[in-house]
């Protein structure tokens, strides 16, 4: 049966998806259109390019995701350089290295471009703040930019959308009569973009089934706010969480796996193979209670 997939940020707490999209797979559902925000948005793309669950687990256990931490040159050298670093890149690793991995994955599956996935069959959101707006790619690039959205990199798309505040350098898009964006994690203003793939008045094509790293909606904690560092956590996860709640509902809830990871945080890098198979199983876990009374 063939079925839509939204599946939302979490850093290196998406490695439960894997364990889900197997669950899927062996209920055979097939993925037909996918979107993802961040961490998600890598997961939505290695599907896009034929990816199964089964070979995305062997892909990233064989990836050592420590790489991905790619500071520049000058850290090495100059003991108080990731300050500097952070103050003027606006983050503390360049995210090359992800991109350059997430090129050479999808290149496997002979996908470079846009072009080369089926239409519509794929949505990355990110995050412009220069501009003020959210963006999905491909859809957004002719209009926003005048960019050929067929012919844009799958790969940089994904880096763009997982660029996570802080810890990933801004990505930088250069556009008609040399203006430049900087792109974000596309979390701060959607995490889990499931009305990318609903058409107008909210009609589906075919079931959605999404998958979403937190609690369900009805056990979303009050925030506590005493000091301005409450205050700034605050309003980073209503940025994250805002948006996406007025989409989520009770009908919609009902095709939602849950997914709560505890004691992994999203940027730990240095997560070794025996948490990623945690993470691996405790996705599968979920995914496979929740497919017992689904659709």
């Amino acid at each position: 049966m063939k079925i839509d997939g939204v599946f939302s940020g979490g850093g290196v707490k998406a490695f439960a998806f894997i364990g889900a999209v197997q669950a899927v797979e062996e209920e055979n559902y097939v993925f037909e259109n996918i979107a993802g925000t961040s961490a998600g948005a890598i997961v939505a793309g290695l599907l896009a390019a034929g990816y199964s669950g089964k070979e995305m687990e062997q892909l990233l256990q064989e990836t050592d995701i420590s790489k991905f931490t790619d500071p520049i040159n000058l850290t090495k050298y100059v003991p108080f350089a990731n300050w500097l670093t952070l103050y003027f890149k606006m983050g503390l690793y360049k995210g090359n290295a992800l991109e350059r991995w997430l090129y050479e994955a999808l290149a496997k599956k002979q996908i470079y471009t846009f072009h080369d996935v089926k239409p519509r069959a794929l949505k990355v959101i990110a995050a412009d703040v220069t501009l003020g707006r959210l963006i999905v790619f491909p859809d957004d690039l002719a209009e926003t930019y005048g960019i050929d959205g067929d012919s844009f990199p799958v790969a940089r798309a994904i880096r763009m959308s997982a660029g996570i505040p802080y810890i990933f350098m801004p990505s930088k898009l250069l556009y008609k009569n040399k203006k430049r964006s900087l792109l974000l994690d596309g979390g701060l203003l959607s995490n889990f973009p499931l009305w990318t793939l609903e058409g107008e008045e909210r009609m589906r094509r075919r079931p959605i089934l999404g998958m979403k790293l937190s609690e369900s909606v009805q056990k979303y904690p009050i925030q506590k706010v005493h000091q301005s560092l409450d205050l700034f956590y605050a309003l980073f996860r209503t940025m994250k969480v805002a948006h996406d709640m007025r989409h989520i509902n009770q009908n919609t809830a009902k095709d939602i796996i849950f997914i709560p990871v505890e004691g992994v945080g999203m940027a730990d890098f240095a997560i070794s193979s025996l948490e990623k198979q945690k993470l691996i199983a405790g996705g599968r876990q979920k995914a496979e209670q929740f497919l017992k009374r689904w659709p």
